[in-house]
Protein backbone atom coordinates (compact mmCIF):
# COMPACT_ATOMS: atom_id res chain seq x y z
CA UNK A 1 0.00 0.00 0.00
CA UNK A 2 2.93 2.38 0.56
CA UNK A 3 4.07 2.36 -3.08
CA UNK A 4 1.02 4.18 -4.53
CA UNK A 5 1.15 6.63 -1.63
CA UNK A 6 4.85 7.32 -2.22
CA UNK A 7 4.19 7.75 -5.92
CA UNK A 8 1.38 10.21 -5.22
CA UNK A 9 3.56 12.21 -2.83
CA UNK A 10 6.39 12.30 -5.38
CA UNK A 11 4.03 13.39 -8.15
CA UNK A 12 2.56 16.14 -5.98
CA UNK A 13 6.03 17.30 -4.96
CA UNK A 14 7.19 17.49 -8.58
CA UNK A 15 4.07 19.40 -9.56
CA UNK A 16 4.62 21.89 -6.73
CA UNK A 17 8.26 22.40 -7.75
CA UNK A 18 7.23 23.02 -11.34
CA UNK A 19 4.63 25.58 -10.23
CA UNK A 20 7.15 27.38 -8.04
CA UNK A 21 9.70 27.39 -10.86
CA UNK A 22 7.19 29.01 -13.20
CA UNK A 23 6.43 31.68 -10.61
CA UNK A 24 10.09 32.68 -10.35
CA UNK A 25 11.86 34.93 -12.92
CA UNK A 26 13.52 32.93 -15.66
CA UNK A 27 17.21 33.24 -14.97
CA UNK A 28 20.31 33.03 -17.11
CA UNK A 29 23.80 32.27 -15.87
CA UNK A 30 25.65 35.17 -17.52
CA UNK A 31 24.67 38.85 -17.05
CA UNK A 32 23.24 40.55 -20.12
CA UNK A 33 25.21 43.46 -21.58
CA UNK A 34 23.50 46.41 -23.25
CA UNK A 35 26.02 48.37 -25.32
CA UNK A 36 25.40 52.06 -26.05
CA UNK A 37 27.56 54.03 -28.46
CA UNK A 38 27.34 57.33 -26.60
CA UNK A 39 28.47 58.84 -23.33
CA UNK A 40 26.40 58.55 -20.13
CA UNK A 41 23.68 61.17 -19.76
CA UNK A 42 22.42 61.28 -23.35
CA UNK A 43 19.01 60.15 -24.58
CA UNK A 44 20.10 56.69 -25.76
CA UNK A 45 21.95 56.06 -22.50
CA UNK A 46 18.89 57.06 -20.45
CA UNK A 47 16.69 54.66 -22.41
CA UNK A 48 19.17 51.84 -21.87
CA UNK A 49 19.28 52.35 -18.11
CA UNK A 50 15.49 52.55 -17.66
CA UNK A 51 15.01 49.30 -19.58
CA UNK A 52 18.02 47.56 -18.01
CA UNK A 53 16.70 48.11 -14.50
CA UNK A 54 13.37 46.41 -15.26
CA UNK A 55 14.82 43.75 -17.53
CA UNK A 56 17.28 42.60 -14.88
CA UNK A 57 14.37 41.77 -12.56
CA UNK A 58 12.68 39.67 -15.23
CA UNK A 59 15.90 37.85 -16.15
CA UNK A 60 16.93 37.29 -12.54
CA UNK A 61 20.45 38.48 -13.30
CA UNK A 62 22.19 41.86 -13.57
CA UNK A 63 21.90 43.79 -16.83
CA UNK A 64 25.01 45.88 -17.41
CA UNK A 65 24.92 49.05 -19.53
CA UNK A 66 28.25 49.59 -21.25
CA UNK A 67 29.05 52.93 -22.90
CA UNK A 68 31.39 52.25 -25.81
CA UNK A 69 31.89 55.67 -27.36
CA UNK A 70 33.74 56.74 -30.47
CA UNK A 71 33.37 56.91 -34.25
CA UNK A 72 29.83 58.27 -33.98
CA UNK A 73 28.55 55.07 -32.40
CA UNK A 74 30.11 52.72 -34.94
CA UNK A 75 32.49 51.23 -32.38
CA UNK A 76 29.53 50.01 -30.35
CA UNK A 77 28.04 48.19 -33.36
CA UNK A 78 31.41 46.64 -34.21
CA UNK A 79 31.80 45.43 -30.63
CA UNK A 80 28.35 43.83 -30.47
CA UNK A 81 28.77 42.21 -33.88
CA UNK A 82 31.90 40.50 -32.52
CA UNK A 83 30.40 39.54 -29.14
CA UNK A 84 31.14 35.90 -28.24
CA UNK A 85 28.17 33.54 -28.33
CA UNK A 86 28.52 32.79 -24.60
CA UNK A 87 28.15 36.49 -23.68
CA UNK A 88 24.53 37.67 -24.15
CA UNK A 89 24.79 41.16 -25.62
CA UNK A 90 22.33 43.65 -27.09
CA UNK A 91 23.01 46.88 -28.94
CA UNK A 92 20.77 49.89 -28.31
CA UNK A 93 21.13 52.01 -31.43
CA UNK A 94 19.54 54.81 -33.42
CA UNK A 95 19.38 55.78 -37.13
CA UNK A 96 22.87 57.28 -37.03
CA UNK A 97 24.39 53.87 -36.31
CA UNK A 98 22.00 51.54 -38.10
CA UNK A 99 21.06 53.57 -41.17
CA UNK A 100 23.34 56.50 -41.94
CA UNK A 101 26.81 55.20 -41.01
CA UNK A 102 26.74 52.05 -43.19
CA UNK A 103 25.67 54.21 -46.15
CA UNK A 104 28.33 56.90 -45.85
CA UNK A 105 31.30 55.11 -44.27
CA UNK A 106 32.80 52.48 -46.61
CA UNK A 107 34.70 51.05 -43.63
CA UNK A 108 31.82 51.03 -41.10
CA UNK A 109 32.78 47.48 -40.17
CA UNK A 110 29.27 46.02 -40.06
CA UNK A 111 26.12 45.54 -42.11
CA UNK A 112 22.97 46.43 -40.13
CA UNK A 113 20.79 43.88 -41.94
CA UNK A 114 23.29 41.03 -42.30
CA UNK A 115 24.98 41.28 -38.89
CA UNK A 116 22.08 42.17 -36.61
CA UNK A 117 18.58 40.97 -35.76
CA UNK A 118 16.04 43.66 -34.72
CA UNK A 119 14.71 42.90 -31.24
CA UNK A 120 12.54 45.72 -29.92
CA UNK A 121 11.73 49.32 -30.86
CA UNK A 122 11.44 51.15 -27.52
CA UNK A 123 11.11 54.88 -28.14
CA UNK A 124 10.75 57.71 -30.66
CA UNK A 125 12.15 61.21 -30.45
CA UNK A 126 12.24 64.53 -32.24
CA UNK A 127 15.22 66.75 -32.98
CA UNK A 128 15.78 70.38 -32.16
CA UNK A 129 18.14 73.19 -33.05
CA UNK A 130 19.35 75.28 -30.12
CA UNK A 131 21.70 78.18 -29.57
CA UNK A 132 23.76 79.27 -26.60
CA UNK A 133 22.71 82.42 -24.76
CA UNK A 134 25.69 84.17 -26.37
CA UNK A 135 23.95 84.01 -29.76
CA UNK A 136 21.53 86.97 -30.04
CA UNK A 137 18.66 85.21 -31.83
CA UNK A 138 15.26 83.87 -30.75
CA UNK A 139 13.84 82.39 -33.95
CA UNK A 140 15.15 80.19 -36.76
CA UNK A 141 14.91 82.95 -39.42
CA UNK A 142 16.94 85.18 -37.09
CA UNK A 143 19.59 82.44 -36.88
CA UNK A 144 19.77 82.32 -40.69
CA UNK A 145 20.40 86.07 -40.82
CA UNK A 146 22.97 85.87 -38.00
CA UNK A 147 24.86 83.09 -39.81
CA UNK A 148 24.97 85.09 -43.04
CA UNK A 149 26.29 88.07 -41.12
CA UNK A 150 28.80 85.92 -39.18
CA UNK A 151 29.83 83.05 -41.50
CA UNK A 152 32.99 82.48 -39.46
CA UNK A 153 30.76 81.45 -36.52
CA UNK A 154 28.84 78.78 -38.42
CA UNK A 155 30.06 75.99 -36.15
CA UNK A 156 27.35 73.42 -35.44
CA UNK A 157 27.67 70.79 -32.72
CA UNK A 158 26.01 67.38 -33.17
CA UNK A 159 26.03 64.31 -30.88
CA UNK A 160 27.66 62.12 -33.53
CA UNK A 161 29.25 62.51 -36.94
CA UNK A 162 26.96 61.19 -39.67
CA UNK A 163 23.85 61.36 -37.48
CA UNK A 164 20.52 62.83 -38.60
CA UNK A 165 21.31 66.01 -36.59
CA UNK A 166 24.49 66.22 -38.71
CA UNK A 167 22.33 66.32 -41.84
CA UNK A 168 20.05 68.93 -40.29
CA UNK A 169 23.11 71.09 -39.66
CA UNK A 170 24.21 70.78 -43.28
CA UNK A 171 20.70 71.66 -44.47
CA UNK A 172 20.52 74.74 -42.24
CA UNK A 173 23.96 75.83 -43.46
CA UNK A 174 22.86 75.43 -47.09
CA UNK A 175 19.65 77.38 -46.42
CA UNK A 176 21.68 80.19 -44.82
CA UNK A 177 24.14 80.04 -47.74
CA UNK A 178 27.15 79.59 -45.47
CA UNK A 179 29.73 76.83 -45.28
CA UNK A 180 28.94 75.20 -41.96
CA UNK A 181 31.55 73.40 -39.91
CA UNK A 182 29.81 70.45 -38.26
CA UNK A 183 31.53 69.25 -35.09
CA UNK A 184 30.73 65.67 -34.03
CA UNK A 185 30.81 64.79 -30.32
CA UNK A 186 30.85 61.48 -28.44
CA UNK A 187 27.25 61.83 -27.37
CA UNK A 188 24.80 64.44 -26.14
CA UNK A 189 26.34 65.12 -22.73
CA UNK A 190 29.67 66.56 -23.95
CA UNK A 191 27.86 68.46 -26.72
CA UNK A 192 25.50 70.05 -24.21
CA UNK A 193 28.40 71.01 -21.95
CA UNK A 194 30.06 72.91 -24.80
CA UNK A 195 26.79 74.54 -25.85
CA UNK A 196 26.19 75.74 -22.28
CA UNK A 197 29.76 76.99 -22.06
CA UNK A 198 29.57 78.82 -25.37
CA UNK A 199 32.35 76.76 -26.99
CA UNK A 200 29.90 75.88 -29.76
CA UNK A 201 27.20 78.45 -30.68
CA UNK A 202 24.63 76.15 -32.31
CA UNK A 203 23.65 72.54 -31.60
CA UNK A 204 21.39 69.99 -33.25
CA UNK A 205 20.30 67.16 -30.95
CA UNK A 206 17.31 65.26 -29.65
CA UNK A 207 14.56 67.54 -28.40
CA UNK A 208 14.28 65.80 -25.02
CA UNK A 209 18.00 66.31 -24.37
CA UNK A 210 17.85 70.03 -25.11
CA UNK A 211 14.52 70.81 -23.43
CA UNK A 212 15.53 70.88 -19.71
CA UNK A 213 18.25 73.44 -20.38
CA UNK A 214 15.85 75.45 -22.55
CA UNK A 215 13.27 75.47 -19.76
CA UNK A 216 15.89 76.72 -17.30
CA UNK A 217 16.84 79.56 -19.66
CA UNK A 218 20.41 78.35 -20.23
CA UNK A 219 19.94 77.75 -23.99
CA UNK A 220 17.23 78.56 -26.54
CA UNK A 221 15.57 75.93 -28.75
CA UNK A 222 14.52 77.62 -31.99
CA UNK A 223 12.68 74.81 -33.79
CA UNK A 224 11.63 71.17 -33.48
CA UNK A 225 11.72 68.57 -36.26
CA UNK A 226 8.31 66.95 -35.74
CA UNK A 227 5.43 67.46 -38.17
CA UNK A 228 3.45 69.16 -35.37
CA UNK A 229 4.55 71.10 -32.32
CA UNK A 230 5.76 68.84 -29.53
CA UNK A 231 3.36 68.23 -26.63
CA UNK A 232 6.40 68.65 -24.38
CA UNK A 233 6.50 72.37 -25.25
CA UNK A 234 3.88 73.72 -27.63
CA UNK A 235 5.49 77.18 -27.72
CA UNK A 236 8.41 76.02 -29.86
CA UNK A 237 7.62 76.09 -33.61
CA UNK A 238 8.43 73.35 -36.08
CA UNK A 239 11.05 73.72 -38.79
CA UNK A 240 8.25 73.98 -41.35
CA UNK A 241 6.50 76.75 -39.41
CA UNK A 242 9.84 78.53 -39.32
CA UNK A 243 10.16 78.48 -43.11
CA UNK A 244 12.31 75.37 -43.59
CA UNK A 245 10.78 72.30 -45.24
CA UNK A 246 12.22 69.72 -42.87
CA UNK A 247 10.52 67.09 -40.70
CA UNK A 248 11.98 63.94 -39.20
CA UNK A 249 11.92 61.77 -36.10
CA UNK A 250 14.37 59.23 -34.73
CA UNK A 251 14.16 56.07 -32.65
CA UNK A 252 16.04 53.81 -30.27
CA UNK A 253 15.86 50.09 -30.98
CA UNK A 254 17.49 47.01 -29.45
CA UNK A 255 19.43 44.76 -31.82
CA UNK A 256 20.95 41.32 -31.22
CA UNK A 257 24.06 40.11 -33.04
CA UNK A 258 23.40 37.30 -35.50
CA UNK A 259 25.67 35.15 -33.33
CA UNK A 260 22.95 35.08 -30.66
CA UNK A 261 20.55 32.14 -31.11
CA UNK A 262 17.25 33.29 -32.58
CA UNK A 263 15.27 31.73 -29.73
CA UNK A 264 17.27 33.75 -27.20
CA UNK A 265 16.71 36.97 -29.17
CA UNK A 266 12.99 36.23 -29.35
CA UNK A 267 12.85 35.63 -25.59
CA UNK A 268 14.59 38.95 -24.91
CA UNK A 269 12.21 40.66 -27.32
CA UNK A 270 9.26 39.27 -25.38
CA UNK A 271 10.68 40.39 -22.03
CA UNK A 272 11.47 43.91 -23.31
CA UNK A 273 7.92 44.09 -24.68
CA UNK A 274 6.66 43.31 -21.17
CA UNK A 275 8.99 45.93 -19.68
CA UNK A 276 7.74 48.60 -22.09
CA UNK A 277 4.09 47.81 -21.26
CA UNK A 278 4.77 48.33 -17.56
CA UNK A 279 3.06 51.58 -16.42
CA UNK A 280 6.04 52.40 -14.20
CA UNK A 281 8.39 52.16 -17.21
CA UNK A 282 6.14 54.47 -19.19
CA UNK A 283 6.06 56.96 -16.33
CA UNK A 284 9.86 56.97 -16.21
CA UNK A 285 10.09 57.63 -19.94
CA UNK A 286 7.58 60.45 -19.71
CA UNK A 287 9.39 61.94 -16.69
CA UNK A 288 12.55 61.95 -18.82
CA UNK A 289 10.57 63.72 -21.58
CA UNK A 290 10.79 60.72 -23.91
CA UNK A 291 8.09 58.91 -25.90
CA UNK A 292 7.92 55.19 -25.01
CA UNK A 293 7.02 52.64 -27.69
CA UNK A 294 5.61 49.15 -27.11
CA UNK A 295 6.46 47.00 -30.14
CA UNK A 296 6.78 43.32 -30.92
CA UNK A 297 9.71 41.89 -32.84
CA UNK A 298 7.62 41.79 -36.05
CA UNK A 299 6.46 45.39 -35.59
CA UNK A 300 10.06 46.47 -35.02
CA UNK A 301 11.19 44.81 -38.24
CA UNK A 302 8.36 46.50 -40.18
CA UNK A 303 9.22 49.92 -38.73
CA UNK A 304 12.89 49.58 -39.70
CA UNK A 305 12.03 48.49 -43.22
CA UNK A 306 9.76 51.51 -43.74
CA UNK A 307 12.29 53.91 -42.18
CA UNK A 308 15.11 52.68 -44.42
CA UNK A 309 12.89 53.03 -47.48
CA UNK A 310 12.20 56.67 -46.53
CA UNK A 311 15.65 57.84 -45.44
CA UNK A 312 18.26 55.80 -47.32
CA UNK A 313 17.55 57.64 -50.61
CA UNK A 314 17.77 61.00 -48.80
CA UNK A 315 21.18 60.16 -47.33
CA UNK A 316 22.47 58.81 -50.64
CA UNK A 317 21.23 61.82 -52.64
CA UNK A 318 22.94 64.20 -50.22
CA UNK A 319 26.32 62.99 -51.45
CA UNK A 320 27.62 63.36 -47.90
CA UNK A 321 31.14 62.06 -47.37
CA UNK A 322 32.77 61.94 -43.95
Amino acid sequence: MWKPLATSVLTATLALCATLAQAQPQTQDVPLRIVVGYAPGGATDRVARIVADKLGTKLGTPVIVENKTGAGGRLSAQAVKAAPANQPTLLLANPAVMLVAPLVFPDAGYDPERDFRPVSHVNNYEFGVAVSTAVPVKELPHLMAWLRANPDKANFGVPATGSLPHFFGLMVGDAAKVRAEVVGYRGSAPLLNDLLGGQVPVAFDTFDTLLPQHESGKIRILAVSSAKRSPLDGKIPTFKESGMDLAATGWNTFFAPMGMPKAQAERLAGLIHEVMKDPDTQRKFEAAKMEPVVATMAQTEAMLKAYRAQWAPVVQRSGFKP
